[in-house]
């Protein structure tokens, strides 16, 4: 495989001539760092890929501008058999080169300062900032034994040296930082108090906040607060984790979700919609209503939306393509019609106050959002 010539190209893709950033992704081997990975197949099962057994294939995964899914649960490709079909949501990747630029470009490194990178992952972000701030100014964490130690041989082999720790993050960081990059989503609150602890003060942090796609960026001032921006960027990167996989979803609401007929059954306003992938509208339910979860099902034109709380509310919507939906809803909150009233805002004001607000970040985790007269909280 030549794999330079890859990475350059990958790097003319992804960074501009004259980014600080171009020679890292150009010397870095991302095919070293992602042996196996996992597809969906036409089923929708997931299905391990050995780039030993392709190597075409794995040179056109490992330098395209995509994310790899590395772990479905607790099975790390690494270590799974060709047989092997796990069943769950991803649980670790190779993030996509494009997007940790643009966290590193967000993180503001600088020569001398040190970095905790918190989701080692495969590696690349430790990667490409050793290469460009020196490895020893370099930490990277992760939850996962595995991930760490693998990170920590494929990237010695290529002449970098990183320190590397295993802990959760929601209970412990070690050390302090001048700066820190986040390539999982923080939980606002309690879970994220420790990395606020280990943020120097004069320090830089940049991350996603758990169960929202919004990147936060903000300096840490001497009484511990953080405060900054919400920028006018976006990223789907996977929550923080405590042990090998997430706890089991609302599996029993939505199935009640899918069949009950509801307390309520209306027309909706607005078409069913996949609310996971319209980022913004995720967003701000969270923001809204903490701790919604969803699903999205098409059949030829029928489309379905199921939203579940864990207060036991409910919703189902029901519509053909862009037609109002049929509605029903079941529980102490009426969750649709929350959602219909951020679509609402959305229709009638063209944007929602989320993308450039301003954040402050107070020692406790709450995340304190505003924006005009707007007020928000997460965490609180």
């Amino acid at each position: 495989m030549d794999w330079e010539k890859e990475a350059g190209k990958l790097a003319d893709r992804v960074t501009d001539p004259d980014s600080l950033w171009r020679a890292p992704v150009a010397t870095v081997p991302r095919h070293d760092l992602v042996p196996c990975w996992w597809e969906t197949d036409d089923t929708g099962r997931w299905t391990r890929r050995s780039g030993t057994d392709d190597p075409a294939a794995w040179s056109e995964a490992a330098y395209s501008d995509r994310s790899l899914i590395t772990q479905v649960g607790p099975l790390h490709a690494d270590r799974a058999g060709p047989g092997d079909r796990p069943e769950g949501l991803p649980t670790s990747s190779a993030t996509l080169p494009s997007l940790v630029v643009r966290m590193l470009r967000h993180g503001r490194l600088g020569d001398g300062l040190s970095l905790l990178d918190l989701g080692t992952g495969a590696g690349g972000l430790t990667a490409y900032a050793s290469r460009r701030i020196g490895y020893r100014h370099v930490t990277s964490l992760d939850v996962d034994p595995y991930l760490t130690e693998a990170a920590s041989v494929r990237l010695a082999a290529i002449g970098l040296h990183p320190t590397f720790v295993t802990a959760d993050a929601t209970t412990r960081v070690p050390g302090t930082y001048e700066r820190i990059v986040s390539t999982v989503g923080l939980p606002a609150g309690p879970g994220l108090r420790p990395v606020l602890a280990a943020l120097a003060p004069g320090g830089r942090i940049a991350t996603t906040i758990g169960r929202t796609s919004l990147i936060v960026t903000g300096w840490k001032h001497a009484n511990g607060d953080v405060v900054g921006v919400i920028e006018r960027d976006m990223a789907g990167f996977m929550p923080t984790r405590s042990g090998d996989d997430y706890p089991p979803a609302l599996a029993d609401l939505f199935a009640h979700a899918r069949t009950s007929k509801g307390e309520t059954t209306n027309t909706g306003r607005y078409p069913a919609v996949n609310v996971a992938e319209a980022w913004e509208l995720q967003s701000m339910l969270e923001v809204t209503t903490p701790g919604v979860e969803s699903a999205f099902e098409t059949d030829g034109d029928t489309r379905t939306t199921y939203l579940v709380h864990p207060d036991g509310s409910w919703a189902r919507a029901v519509g053909e393509w862009t037609d109002p939906p049929e509605v029903h809803q079941g529980g102490p909150q009426r969750l649709w019609t929350l959602l219909e009233r951020i679509r609402h805002r959305l229709n009638a004001e063209g944007s929602l106050p989320l993308l450039g607000a301003r954040v402050c970040i107070t020692p406790d985790g709450v995340v304190h959002l505003s924006r005009g007269g707007w007020r928000g909280t997460l965490g609180g």
